[in-house]
C-alpha cells in the first residue's frame, strides 16, 4: 500500500516541479529585439523649462541615442511628455553646417 502512495506522490512532485519550470522560465520577449534596439542605458537630469517655468526631467538614452522630456505636473501629480528627440537624426542633420 505505502509503495502505491509514494508513487503518487513522485509523481505528483514531478507534475508540480514541471509546472514550476513552465511558469518562472517564460519564452524569451523577442518584441524589442525585432526592432535592432538595444538595452539602454540611461542618464537623467532635473531642470527647468523656459515655457511656463515649470520642472522637467530630461532622459538621455545613450545607448540608443535617444532623449525624452518630461514635465511635473503638479495640478495632476504627474508627469507629462513634452518632447522626444532622436540624437543620430540631429547629428547627423548638423554635420553639413
Amino acid at each position: 500500500m505505502r509503495t502505491r502512495q509514494n508513487r503518487g506522490l513522485i509523481a505528483l512532485n514531478l507534475l508540480l516541479l514541471a509546472v514550476l519550470g513552465a511558469v518562472t522560465l517564460p519564452p524569451i520577449a523577442g518584441a524589442q529585439n525585432e526592432r535592432g534596439r538595444t538595452r539602454g542605458e540611461y542618464t537623467m537630469v532635473a531642470g527647468n523649462l523656459d515655457v511656463g517655468g515649470s520642472d522637467a526631467v530630461f532622459i538621455v538614452d545613450s545607448a540608443n541615442a535617444e532623449m525624452i522630456v518630461m514635465r511635473w505636473d503638479h495640478g495632476r501629480g504627474r508627469l507629462d511628455g513634452v518632447g522626444f528627440r532622436d540624437l543620430d537624426l540631429d547629428s547627423r542633420a548638423n554635420v553639413g553646417r
